[in-house]
C-alpha cells in the first residue's frame, strides 16, 4: 500500500464524522471497539478504499466499506460520500433505537424519580384513600 491511496484508520473515523475529535476515535480503537476486516487494529492501522469497518457507538452497531479517503473534515453530506453503510445492519440498529425508546416510554416516571407530589399521590392510592 502506497502513502497516497492509505491513511491512518482514527483520522480517517474522524473525517468521515463517526468521531468528534480524534482522540475520542484512539480511544474507541483502543478499547476494541473498532475492526477492519474483521480484526482488532491499532490507531496507526492504514486503511484503503474497499476495507470493511465494523464499530459498536453508544452500544449501536455500524458496518461500513470505506469509499474513498479524505484527511480533512468536511461537512456531514460530503462526510458521507466517504463510506457506504451495510443495509442490514443499519436496520438492525433502528430496530434497536426504537425498542429502547419504546422501553423508556414504558416506565413508570420517564423523566426520573417521582416528584413529592406523585410521591403523596402515590401513598393516598395505596392507603386506600383515592
Amino acid at each position: 500500500m502506497d502513502a497516497e491511496n492509505t491513511m491512518r484508520l482514527d483520522k480517517w473515523l474522524w473525517a468521515a464524522r463517526f468521531f468528534k475529535t480524534r482522540a475520542l476515535a484512539q480511544k474507541h480503537i483502543e478499547l476494541g471497539r473498532v475492526l477492519v476486516n474483521g480484526a482488532k487494529v491499532k490507531n496507526s492501522k492504514n486503511i484503503a478504499s474497499g476495507d470493511t469497518i465494523a464499530l459498536t457507538l453508544n452500544s449501536l452497531p455500524y458496518e461500513i466499506t470505506v469509499l474513498a479517503l479524505n484527511s480533512q473534515r468536511r461537512p456531514a453530506p460530503e462526510a458521507r460520500l466517504l463510506y457506504r453503510e451495510n443495509e442490514a445492519v443499519a436496520a438492525k440498529r433502528e430496530e434497536q433505537k426504537l425498542l429502547e425508546r419504546a422501553s423508556r416510554a414504558s416506565t413508570a416516571y420517564p423523566e426520573g424519580r417521582p416528584t413529592k407530589r406523585d410521591r403523596r399521590q402515590i401513598e393516598k392510592v395505596k392507603r386506600g384513600g383515592w
